[in-house]
């Protein structure tokens, strides 16, 4: 096998879940619903424009739909999290991803790139935003901040064409139109003070919608509230 070469080494779907304790008084032990946790699937899964089968979204506002149908994870991020963390049981599917690659990060991957993947071809859509959940499940109040300070984040997918797909399948890259748009670029245009890098990123054509009103909105100093998104119900803890 040519190690070289960037394959899915793990492939992971999960459904919404309960999870949590009715009436715990601490927050992060209160009743909560996610699907952030993802099963290995071994063998031929379809993969359609909304996703991959057997998988699903608490929350269909912000997750998942066919602009963020796949979430993808690099391998060597987890050694990072496992000594931050001091956390031994992080590893692939810590995060609620689909896709975990043998190579490749944030610095490497363009938005706009399209790849061959398997029976399907996808385009990287955005940086996965991270929200409050992981925070939830590995008990670490600030690890939404973390993972987008760090760029840690991994990215979305939208499929361009339809088909099967499995642990094991090679990246075929197709096209870069955007090499400057690296997925890093795009978490620093987002969430750095960084005016110029958001109004030039949110001029290209194949990032999301969402993404692109927002940096209009951030390049005009307008940065919003992000503390609900990273805390939510974890604020109190």
């Amino acid at each position: 096998m040519d190690t070289s070469v960037t394959r899915i080494l793990s492939l992971r779907v999960g459904m919404p879940r309960e999870l949590g304790v009715p009436g715990a008084s601490a927050p992060m032990e209160r009743p909560w619903t996610s699907a952030i946790f993802k099963d290995p699937v071994t063998g031929p899964v379809w993969l359609s424009a909304t996703g991959l089968a057997g998988d699903g979204q608490a929350d269909r506002k912000v997750h998942g739909g066919p602009e963020k149908a796949v979430l993808a994870y690099p391998l060597s991020h987890y050694d990072f999290w496992r000594e931050h963390l001091a956390r031994d049981d992080i590893g692939p599917g810590a995060f609620g991803e689909n896709w975990v690659f043998s190579h490749g990060t944030e610095a490497d991957i363009c938005i706009g790139d399209v790849l061959r993947v398997g029976q399907a071809r996808v385009q990287v859509s955005q940086p996965r935003q991270p929200c409050w959940k992981p925070a939830r499940r590995w008990e670490r109040r600030d690890l939404a901040l973390l993972l987008q300070q760090t760029g840690r984040t991994g990215w979305y997918y939208r499929v361009l064409e339809e088909g099967l797909v499995q642990a094991g399948d090679t990246l075929a890259l197709l096209e870069r139109p955007f090499p400057a748009f690296t997925v890093a670029f795009a978490n620093h245009a987002m969430h750095a003070q960084a005016p110029e890098a958001a109004a030039a990123l949110a001029n290209c054509p194949l990032l999301t919608t969402n993404w692109r009103d927002s940096l209009r909105r951030r390049s005009q100093g307008n940065r919003g509230n992000d503390r609900p998104r990273l805390l939510g119900p974890n604020e109190d803890a």
